[in-house]
């Protein structure tokens, strides 16, 4: 199954934030920034990928339900080992 590229635009742009909050947890270590404000920003990173994650398989999902497939077609444990993936 292939993720429709109108679908994941706000998951591109989410993950592009979260690309920029990454650069600057680099920028704020290397600069020797204060441990509270490398962590904050780390965890903001950290929350904005787990939500493109969910985005992205939440949407998955529905493609897999909306194009026909049926229960049987739409494997249990594959999605729940890439819901746990994210964990």
């Amino acid at each position: 199954m292939q993720l429709d590229p109108e679908d994941m635009t706000a998951v591109i742009n989410r993950l592009r934030r979260a690309n920029g909050q990454l650069n600057g947890v680099i920028k704020m270590l290397e600069s020797g920034a204060d441990c509270a404000d490398v962590v904050t920003q780390l965890s903001a990173a950290s929350k904005a990928l787990d939500r493109a994650g969910f985005a992205i398989i939440a949407t998955g999902l529905e493609q897999c339900l909306l194009e026909g497939g049926d229960a049987a077609e739409v494997n249990r444990a594959k999605l729940q080992k890439l819901f746990l993936s994210l964990a």
